[in-house]
């Protein structure tokens, strides 16, 4: 494979993808012929956690080709962790002010599960606007997934998200709305996964200057960009990165979470993700659920025979996106070799004193 974990040690789920070595130590000069060094800041729940490091090193796998990557992990404080998902970060990870003091390629930053409706007031706000501002000036481009798209717009511009009516949940067709060098090669469009419950509308993005690449009439904006300083900021309200079962597992998670009675309807099927023959098993499940409403109706919950059936349809539109990241990239380490040198030490100092729990 054409992806190397930066650092010491290769978790579990990779390890499994053979082979995964972990990537030689890099110096602060780099040739060309160096990987592209990517830092994924994976801000996910700790169910989720080692998943989106596969889905994203397998899209990133995907789409490379020829070309040598380095991913290095990272996480942003101050989010809800169990004692489980500490040790992983504790293990795989490195803290963000390891972050903050260091130059990239590129940075991926994933969202995570919103826990009050003004994402200001969320805990992790503030390192999370630091990472951002990190990253107009330590990186050729940087990717922000979901939640991340809708606090880096709201940072930067103060566009706020709006709340949907019903959860914007399944496979959506999206159109190619202007030639980019990111959708090159999509074709007239492409077919993204979404999970959200917010939005943040084309109007007020257009208004502050961002360039709209892909929108769908009944879903909205999915890839929208803009620069900002050094860098691209690359934004999906999408998850392209999402492996062929994941939509699957959120359905079945939901479903959980009504049968033990943590939400109060019984969630909707993903949206152009199902096929007709597990449509039909599903909602006979779904009516013996709303019948016999306990946990332990789950054990009969058709998960394998629905997985057998489900297809992937964005992976190839998502590996060409990914493919034309990485030649941006590529082009800008050529464009400036000096891109990596390291970035002022002060810079990540200001950014622990701010988060410090004893401050």
């Amino acid at each position: 494979m054409s992806v190397a974990i930066e650092g010491g040690r290769v978790p579990a789920l990779l390890q499994q993808l053979k082979p995964v070595e972990p990537s030689r130590s890099l110096g602060s000069s780099h040739s060309q012929s160096d990987p592209l060094r990517i830092a994924l800041v994976n801000n996910m729940p700790d169910p989720a956690l080692e998943d989106t490091e596969l889905q994203f090193f397998e899209l990133l796998s995907a789409a490379a080709g020829d070309t040598a990557v380095s991913l290095k992990f990272f996480s942003l404080p101050n989010l809800p962790r169990t004692a489980v998902g500490q040790r992983h970060l504790n293990s795989f990870y490195s803290g963000v002010e390891d972050l903050l003091s260091t130059q990239f390629d590129g940075a991926i930053i994933t969202g995570t599960e919103p826990r009050r409706p003004n994402l200001r007031e969320e805990p992790y706000w503030q390192a999370l606007v630091d990472v951002l501002e990190w990253a107009e000036n330590n990186t050729a481009s940087a990717v922000l997934s979901c939640l991340a798209a809708h606090a880096g717009v709201l940072a930067s511009d103060d566009i706020p998200r709006h709340p949907l009516g019903e959860k914007q949940f399944g496979v959506f067709e999206y159109r190619k709305m202007s030639s980019h060098a990111l959708t090159k090669g999509i074709g007239d469009g492409m077919r993204i996964p979404h999970s959200r419950w917010n939005e943040v509308k084309a109007d007020a993005l257009a208004a502050r200057g961002y360039e709209i690449l892909t929108q769908s009439e009944s879903a909205g904006v999915d890839l929208f960009v803009k620069q900002r300083k050094r860098s691209l900021f690359v934004h999906f309200q999408g998850h392209p990165e999402y492996s062929t079962r994941t939509l699957l597992k959120e359905y079945r998670r939901d479903i959980k979470r009504f049968l033990r009675r943590e939400r109060e309807t019984y969630p909707s099927m993903p949206h152009g993700y199902f096929a007709e023959p597990a449509t039909q098993l599903l909602a006979e499940f779904r009516q013996k659920a709303m019948t016999e409403r306990r946990e332990e109706m789950l054990a009969e919950f058709p998960e394998a025979e629905v997985a057998a059936t489900v297809q992937n349809g964005w992976q190839a539109s998502a590996s060409v996106v990914y493919r034309n990241w990485l030649q941006h990239l590529v082009a800008r380490r050529a464009e400036n070799p000096s891109l990596l040198a390291m970035a002022p030490a002060t810079r990540a100092g200001l950014a622990r004193a701010r988060w410090s729990p004893n401050l």
